[in-house]
């Protein structure tokens, strides 16, 4: 019965990783939908975490972060002991409901590098999108492709074909024809952007790497990130004041902050899941150019709900010239190429 119900959601089976990861393939029927989820729900947490942030000024980026990883774990948590999922893909029959041991010491101490990365990741993540508008933000992170490309280089050893090469030429040629004219430049901002684009490199390309070899699928995967990152979190959340801070907040028992943030923290478990999926299944920088896919709807809602970046006819060929990048980078795996 449980095995019926593992395969209710898909995950990726590590053993069949490694050889299509260091060679290329062609974008399969369920990389695409993996590809297609993530960039829905990428959008939609943007959205979400830039409402948080700037529509009701609140202060602690990491509370959400801590939020959104303590939702996760308990989702997690529930699914496996409901038996809906596995974290491996050799499921025992004999399985233990008990936190503690849920995941072997060992495979915790295994996955150790994956989720310092992605709690970095997080804490960047979050921080750059509060000191800049929506269009610059999904902007400047369309260069996070080439940080990718030189960290899947040096951690796997993959190479791309000049194909794959040149579509990554044009997407980052419209970020910087996109920011050309930026009246809204800020120093820090950018800084903090460009910071997340290597944090982000050098988590999808540990996902890739450690994943294959830990013998765990997604669910175990991000069940390693919540269990290691969420302490760690909790006790910098407070040393810093950010929780009394929030406990402060004067929109704290608001209907909308509350509603807001709990769809944050349910877009924040689907994304995770996605990006794992993604990754996994078909590549670090597969994962990165669908981030720069969906970029064109979250430029057309940033301007909606937030605005903050002037039209500018330049800014407008750079966002077609990333648009057109990505989607020739998408032909070409599903060609083969």
């Amino acid at each position: 019965m449980a095995s019926e119900k593992n395969q209710k959601l898909p995950v990726s089976d590590p053993s069949k990783r490694e050889e299509s990861y260091k060679k290329g393939s062609a974008l399969t029927k369920n990389g695409a939908y993996a590809a297609i989820s993530y960039m829905a729900s990428a959008v939609l947490l943007v959205m979400f975490n830039k409402a948080v942030l700037s529509s009701y000024n609140f202060p602690c980026a990491n509370v959400i972060t801590l939020f959104q990883m303590l939702c996760s774990s308990s989702f997690l948590y529930a699914m496996k002991c409901w038996k809906i999922i596995s974290f491996t893909t050799d499921e025992p029959q004999s399985i233990t409901n008990n936190p503690a041991t849920l995941v072997p010491f060992k495979t915790l101490v295994h996955t150790l590098p994956l989720a310092l990365s992605y709690l970095i990741y997080m804490l960047v993540s979050m921080e750059s999108v509060r000191g800049i508008n929506i269009p610059m933000y999904t902007t400047l992170r369309r260069t996070t492709v080439a940080f990718t490309m030189i960290v899947e280089y040096l951690l796997t050893g993959k190479k791309h074909s000049p194909s794959v090469v040149n579509c990554v030429g044009i997407i980052i040629l419209g970020a910087f024809v996109a920011g050309a004219r930026d009246l809204s430049f800020d120093v820090y901002a950018y800084t903090v952007v460009f910071f997340s684009n290597i944090c982000t490199a050098m988590y999808l390309a540990s996902i890739a790497r450690i994943g294959k070899s830990s013998g765990l699928n997604t669910f175990g995967l991000m069940w390693c990130n919540g269990v290691i990152c969420g302490p760690i979190l909790l006790f910098l959340t407070s040393i810093r004041g950010d929780l009394e801070v929030t406990l402060n907040f004067p929109h704290l028992f608001s209907p909308g902050f509350q509603a807001v943030m709990l769809l944050s923290c349910i877009m924040a478990f689907l994304i995770n899941y996605c990006v794992f999926l993604n990754t996994t299944l078909n590549s670090a920088l597969t994962q990165t150019i669908c981030g720069n896919l969906k970029d064109l709807l979250t430029v057309g809602l940033g301007w909606l709900l937030f605005g903050g970046l002037p039209f500018d006819p330049l800014n407008v060929l750079g966002q077609s010239l990333g648009f057109l990048g990505s989607c020739l980078y998408a032909y070409c795996k599903v060609q083969g190429k």
